[in-house]
C-alpha cells in the first residue's frame, strides 16, 4: 500500500521538505505536518504496516533509518543520531524495536 493512499501527497512533500537537512528530523513535528496525528487508529496502523518493511510486526532500527523513504521514495535516510533519538522516544519497553502500540502512542503524543 502506498503512503499517498493514506495521507495527502502535498502534506507528505511539505513534511519531507521541512526535514530535508541532516539532523533536523523531529518526529512530533513530522507526524503533525504529514497529517498522521489527525488520522484514526486504523489509518495509523496502516502507516505502521507500510514502514514495517520486513513484516515482522515491529519497526527495527534498520527500518527506522529509512522511515522517510517509506513516505516517499525521494525521502532521505535518517542520520544515526536521528535514528537513535527516534528509537529512544518510541521504544517504551526497551526491546530495541517499535511495536504498533508504541508507534501509535508516539504519533498521538
Amino acid at each position: 500500500m502506498a503512503m499517498c493512499s493514506i495521507l495527502n501527497a502535498d502534506d507528505i512533500k511539505k513534511a519531507l521538505d521541512a526535514f530535508a537537512a541532516a539532523d533536523s528530523f523531529n518526529h512530533k513535528k513530522f507526524f503533525e505536518l504529514v497529517g498522521l496525528k489527525a488520522k484514526s487508529a486504523d489509518e495509523v496502523k496502516k502507516v505502521f504496516l507500510v514502514l514495517d518493511a520486513d513484516n515482522s510486526g515491529f519497526i527495527e532500527e534498520e527500518e527506522l533509518k529509512f522511515v522517510l523513504k517509506g513516505f516517499a521514495q525521494n525521502g532521505r535516510d535518517l542520520t544515526d543520531k536521528e535514528t537513535n533519538a527516534f528509537l529512544r522516544a518510541a521504544d517504551k519497553d526497551g526491546d530495541g524495536k517499535i511495536g504498533i502500540d508504541e508507534f501509535a502512542a508516539l504519533v498521538k503524543e
